[in-house]
């Protein structure tokens, strides 16, 4: 296994549901810290959804481990920031059997 190499400084997001004071809830993202990862490409695809041109890529991105339980550890349904950049977490994996890296398999939408 090769060492990654660990350049980009991603934040990590989680969802919170708060109230909007009409008896209902929306969604805003709560930065948890920034990581640093290696980001790696995997696939990228082209669909449309309702009528608008969507551009999917699918990313490998390697960051430091952190134990179960640990706010530093991604978990699926949390996010990436990179900027204006968002890429969704799908599933998250150790990388070795030491758990040193953790591989988050993650998804990035953009309307084209």
């Amino acid at each position: 296994m090769t060492v990654p190499v660990l350049s980009h400084a991603l934040t990590l997001e989680a969802p919170e549901q708060v109230s909007d004071g009409a008896g209902g809830f929306h969604q805003v993202w709560t930065p948890l810290g920034v990581l640093w990862a290696e980001v790696t490409v995997r696939s990228g695809r082209e669909t449309a959804l309702s009528g608008t041109a969507i551009s999917r890529v699918t990313y490998k991105i390697v960051v430091r481990g952190a134990p179960w339980g640990s706010p530093d550890r991604p978990k699926p349904q949390q996010r990436f920031r990179h900027g204006t950049r968002i890429f969704t977490i799908e599933a998250v994996a150790e990388r070795d059997p030491e758990g040193r890296y953790l591989t988050c398999f993650a998804e990035e939408e953009i309307a084209v």
